[in-house]
């Protein structure tokens, strides 16, 4: 039976450091404030000098991923590209990832989930692998909020809050009777939540994308929050995707080495710890560095585990979930082998 193998991870994060004292020079926060209501210490944004698309992070990533699975652009049977923050409007940022990697017919597909993205995507990989449709799939996923946040006193609630980073998985087919690989995947989608986290202009809902007499500062053009909405259906959803997701694959919560939650605010996740009764130490936390980036935040978390011994052995059984904008929500265990 064909299992999906986790062969490499890579990462990137550009080079400027934006901490929460930093913040407080262009708007009324505090780092005490910042951390008391999320976790985060700090975030990297791309500058003026190094601007540029979230394929362009991506690539950095996929270039890590790529070498350390061993693998040439060229082996690449499949690219899978996560961004809620594009190059452009159109085309997709996984053609402009292929692009960048030299490639000129490798299939390439962009999915919109958001925070979620990772676990789409990995979804996705498994199914083109088990169907017999691809070998070796690149996952990424990039973000480059910073050029797109209200960065005044206006928009703090949600500034404060995202990251830019990229990250990527190399997954591959292995013919193997043993369970690992990626065991099962839970997903779900409500988009009666959609403006609970959503960014309204431009819009092509409209007749024009960008309404004539609206100024490019209106609050339309920034992402706004329903935080309260967004923390409750959080610690609600997320326990129950993880129950559904080890019933699927026929464990229970004791036989998890590791979480790996989406780093979207750390009471969240440590709230989702405390629901499911888990030792500190089984859930993994890097949002104090980065912030929240969104599709890229889970592959981010998983390569800095591997980096720190934390997973990565034969055996290691790792949980990912997570929820964000759409409302998506699901969760994947993995076992590595």
């Amino acid at each position: 039976m064909k299992k999906s193998i986790i062969k490499g991870t890579g990462k990137f994060l550009p080079p400027h450091i934006v901490t929460n004292d930093d913040l407080k020079e262009i708007m009324d926060t505090s780092d005490e404030w910042i951390r008391q209501r999320t976790g985060i210490h700090q975030r990297h944004w791309i500058t003026e000098e190094d601007a540029c698309g979230s394929s362009d992070l991506g690539t950095e990533a996929a270039k890590m991923a790529l070498e350390a699975a061993g693998w040439a652009p060229e082996d690449l049977d499949f690219i899978i590209f996560a961004t809620l923050s594009p190059d452009i409007m159109f085309p997709g940022g996984g053609c402009l990832l292929a692009r960048n990697l030299g490639l000129n017919s490798t299939p390439a597909l962009d999915i919109r989930q958001q925070c979620t993205g990772f676990l789409y995507g990995m979804a996705t990989a498994d199914a083109y692998i088990k169907s017999g449709l691809a070998n070796k799939v690149l996952v990424v996923g990039a973000e480059v909020h910073s050029s797109g946040l209200d960065k005044s006193t206006r928009g703090r609630d949600v500034t404060v809050i995202f990251g830019d980073g990229a990250a990527a998985v190399c997954v591959e087919a292995s013919d193997t009777e043993e369970n690992v690989g990626l065991i099962a995947s839970a997903l779900h989608a409500d988009g009666n939540y959609a403006d609970s986290l959503m960014t309204e202009l431009p819009a092509s809902n409209l007749f024009k994308r960008m309404p004539e007499g609206v100024s490019l500062d209106d609050p339309r053009y920034f992402p706004v929050m329903d935080g309260p909405t967004i923390f409750k259906k959080a610690v609600r959803m997320l326990p129950q995707v993880t129950q559904e997701v080890l019933k699927k694959a026929g464990m229970d919560i004791g036989e998890i080495d590791l979480v790996i939650p989406h780093q979207a605010n750390k009471r969240i996740n440590q709230a989702f710890g405390q629901f499911l009764k888990l030792p500190e130490d089984k859930v993994f936390h890097n949002i104090q560095k980065y912030g929240n980036t969104t599709a890229a935040s889970i592959p981010l978390a998983l390569h800095e585990a591997i980096e720190e011994g934390r997973t990565g052995k034969p055996g290691d059984v790792v949980l990912f979930v997570g929820l964000g904008a759409g409302l998506t929500w699901g969760a994947s265990v993995y076992k590595f082998a």
